[in-house]
């Protein structure tokens, strides 16, 4: 076999493994319905789940609790998903900066004990828009 093909074959070998190794951190998007479901299944697969901040007339979030003098890695709200159910979602680290700006939010997590134990926050603000185009604002919790 020449150098080139031994080379190729190495090159695909690798793209291969990368391919397998992401997909297998791959998640899907669900509802609050469809999460609670696969909870009681005993699926403990990481979801994404796509909503909207609970919010009164004049745009105030409601049911919001973040205390940083008391608890600062302790964030919980309400997210309302497409299918307008309204679930309690609690995040283990600070508040996310421009989170009250967000016009939609997913949330990466597991359902546990009656609420969505969220491992990862991502937002999409407004205020990102640049010529039509949209940022996304992702917040992770910092790993001890």
């Amino acid at each position: 076999m020449k150098k080139i093909q031994i080379f190729g074959l190495i090159i695909i070998a690798v793209a291969i493994g990368i391919i397998v190794s992401t997909a297998g951190d791959a998640s899907t998007y669900v509802d609050f319905t469809k999460a609670k479901t696969m909870a009681q299944d005993g699926d403990d697969e990481s979801i994404h789940v796509v909503g909207k901040l609970k919010k009164d007339a004049v745009g105030q979030i409601l049911e919001m609790e973040y205390q940083p003098e008391i608890d600062p890695n302790l964030f919980v709200f309400t997210l309302v998903d497409n299918n307008n159910v309204e679930q309690r979602v609690v995040y283990k680290n600070s508040k996310p900066q421009d989170f009250d700006k967000s016009e939609q939010v997913v949330v990466v997590g597991k359902m546990k004990d009656g609420t969505f134990s969220a491992e990862k926050i991502l937002m999409k603000c407004p205020s990102k828009y640049e010529n039509g185009k949209m940022e996304t604002t992702e917040h992770t919790a910092a790993k001890s």
